[in-house]
């Protein structure tokens, strides 16, 4: 039996079948309508999943049905940005000879993106579990670097990675027995038809993706419902939040906007005025062109300037350290704590390795953009500590158990003063490697033998070390710490372990003759799963540090303070006097009782703490004002704030210099400078 058709139809002999039937009328269009419907119930379902798990903190939200509705309006959006590429190509493809293209395309491509959205969806519990939100840019940025992550995925969520593969490789395989039909279907739609209906498809798509009719399109900062950030995240889903923060990553050089706009001007009055206000010498600013330009007179006076050792734990957040209100594994550290300056009140600018290399080996105020350790404009001229102590004849060196192109740290350093790089290739025979690198041991061990070796030959010399074992899968070696946690990869055995290693260190360095003219800093670059249900969990910024060595008397510093003001005040310390771009506080030079200041970037929300007051700047959001009890690390109390508020102008102020002075390379020494 056979069948006569026109000209403009196209045919195949295998009918519509089963399920397929629900979406065969829409003809040419069938498989980017079977998108929609998949991805809308898979997407709910996995949103339903995620609530239902975090069930407390929903409730506290009372917004249920709100995030649901929305949660749809967001996977609309989605569906419609991964239907578009398809769309715009059937023009091309309605004629008879280009029909089994279109299918084949469409078959794939559906498969595809089917697969893309489930395996963020199963990634999603594990990725809220390690930073307290949805998958976002830190998942792009891990890509980069695929020996490292795998080895961490394989060695702590092995279970996760294998199921989730498992899940996608299903839903992919029920998706093309799904569209098996469409494979070989038949379409009664005219090519003249399928033109026709194409503009109006497109429209409705684009309506779906921008999703509003304000001037301004969708974009996470409109689902911000809550002040907790993590309910926020559930109600995107985890495709559209990865896709979201890669399109921004092209605004990086002006990415503080988000918060609102300010003059060059009134910025740097208003930082320069900020900066003023904190009791001790008068800052004495120097040059337009570097507008933060500033001299550092030292309190210490010294014929011989000190050497500096910076050691950066990785993930030493407070929680781990008792007198901070953490739990008890860092013994060591609470005995060196007598010995120099103890910080009660310091806070970390943010949750990332690089934005605490950044803050601390810059002084560089964070922004909503990467780190500067990864943006290209900062790669050579930009101003460093290393690159400060390098041009006074210092040898300046980082001392890494990984591989140190890891997160461009490498690059960074390289073209910014550090003349030396010891890394993971650098190991001989070391007592342990993880999937991070050299132990924490080894690293120490390393660090020591370098710092000899330099002093010995007469030079001054600063040195980064920079940890790791404290970093998921959490591996150390057998036999040096009594357990904390019965199970033995678990943060707080890692952190201990980090511990004991970095007191032999200092074991070592006592007993050695650079001791008496070096100046140690202990700091966290941030601590581990910053997460939280307030607009920023302020309790998990707060981190320990410590100035120790030469003649650095005992002393506790209550002041609240940033990372940015470690730069200052250990050039103080060292006796160093010079001119710099950073607007950190000598907390030397300061007199007691100050409320202190620190800035904070969580996510899309930038905090702006002065005593206990902290102001929160929202994307295209009114600003808002809340008390933090450090006692009871608790934040409360928001209220919203006028966007002329001087508390609102100063926070964004700092959060706009930045990336002004970045975008124009004004954080750098002047071409001239020198001892």
């Amino acid at each position: 039996m056979s069948r006569t058709l026109d000209a403009g139809t196209f045919y195949s002999a295998s009918p519509a079948a089963g399920p397929w039937r629900a979406f065969a009328w829409a003809g040419p269009y069938a498989p980017l309508l079977a998108l929609y419907a998949i991805g809308l119930l898979t997407l709910s379902a996995s949103r339903i999943a995620l609530m239902l798990w975090q069930d407390d903190r929903v409730a506290a939200a009372g917004i249920w049905e709100t995030m649901l509705l929305q949660g749809v309006r967001v996977d609309i959006i989605l569906l419609g940005l991964m239907a578009a590429v398809p769309l715009l190509l059937l023009p091309l493809l309605v004629s008879r000879r280009a029909w089994p293209l279109w299918r084949a395309l469409t078959y794939g491509w559906v498969i595809a993106m089917v697969a893309l959205l489930v395996f963020l969806e199963v990634a999603t519990p594990a990725f809220i579990v390690e930073y307290g939100v949805r998958p976002n840019r830190f998942l792009i940025e891990y890509l980069k670097y695929p020996r490292e992550v795998l080895s961490m995925l394989w060695g702590g969520y092995r279970v996760e990675l294998v199921g989730g593969v498992l899940v996608t490789c299903t839903f992919a395989w029920l998706s093309a027995r799904l569209l098996r039909p469409w494979k070989n279907a038949a379409t009664r739609w005219k090519w003249w038809q399928s033109l026709l209906a194409w503009p109006l498809v497109v429209l409705l798509v684009a309506f779906g993706i921008r999703s509003t009719l304000d001037h301004r399109p969708a974009n996470p900062a409109m689902f911000a419902l809550t002040a907790d950030t993590m309910i926020n995240s559930l109600i995107l889903n985890s495709a559209w939040s990865v896709a979201y923060e890669a399109y921004r990553m092209k605004d990086e050089a002006t990415s503080s906007e988000i918060y609102g706009k300010m003059s060059e001007a009134d910025i740097v009055a208003e930082v320069r005025a900020a900066a003023e206000g904190f009791g001790g010498p008068p800052r004495k600013w120097l040059s337009d062109d570097i507008p933060t330009l500033n001299a550092l007179t030292p309190t210490h006076r010294r014929d011989k300037p000190l050497n500096l050792v910076i050691v950066l734990q990785e993930s030493l957040g407070a929680t781990f350290v008792e007198s901070l209100g953490g739990v008890p594994v860092t013994p060591e550290l609470e005995k060196l704590k007598h010995e120099g300056w103890w910080f009660e009140q310091l806070y970390a600018t943010g949750t990332r390795s690089v934005r605490g290399i950044e803050g601390v080996t810059t002084g560089f105020l964070p922004t909503p953009a990467q780190a500067v350790v990864k943006l290209s404009l900062a790669q050579q001229g930009f101003f460093t500590l290393a690159d400060l102590l390098a041009r006074r004849g210092y040898h300046t060196e980082f001392v890494y158990g990984g591989e140190a192109h890891f997160d461009n740290m490498r690059r960074f350093f390289t073209g910014n003063g550090f003349t030396s790089i010891v890394d993971e290739k650098d190991y001989e025979n070391p007592v342990f490697m993880g999937s991070w690198g050299a132990s924490d041991e080894d690293l120490f061990a390393k660090a020591h033998e370098r710092i000899r070796a330099v002093h010995a030959e007469g030079k001054p010399f600063f040195s980064l070390v920079f940890t790791s074992s404290n970093h998921s899968p959490f591996e150390f070696p057998d036999g040096r710490i009594e357990l904390y946690d019965a199970e033995r990869g678990t943060d707080r055995n890692a952190v201990k372990y980090a511990d004991w290693a970095m007191g032999r260190f200092f074991e070592q360095a006592r007993a050695s003759d650079y001791w008496e003219d070096t100046v140690f800093l202990v700091v966290a670059d941030h601590d581990i799963r910053v997460r939280g249900n307030t607009l920023i969990p302020v309790e998990r910024f707060h981190i320990p540090g410590l100035i120790l060595g030469a003649d650095i008397e005992p002393r506790r510093i209550a002041t609240v303070a940033s990372q940015i003001d470690l730069g200052p005040t250990l050039l103080s310390l060292m006796g160093i006097s010079a001119d710099t771009p950073m607007i950190g506080r000598n907390l030397s030079a300061e007199p007691p009782g100050q409320p202190g200041r620190a800035m904070m970037q969580y996510e899309q929300n930038y905090g702006y703490m002065h005593g206990h007051e902290l102001v929160v700047l929202r994307a295209q959001q009114p600003p808002v004002v809340a008390t933090y009890d450090p006692v009871a690390k608790q934040l409360g109390g928001d209220t919203e704030l006028a966007e002329d508020d001087a508390r609102a102008r100063r926070a964004l102020a700092h959060v706009l210099l930045p990336s002004w002075l970045y975008r124009e390379q004004r954080y750098r020494l002047p071409a001239t400078a020198s001892d």
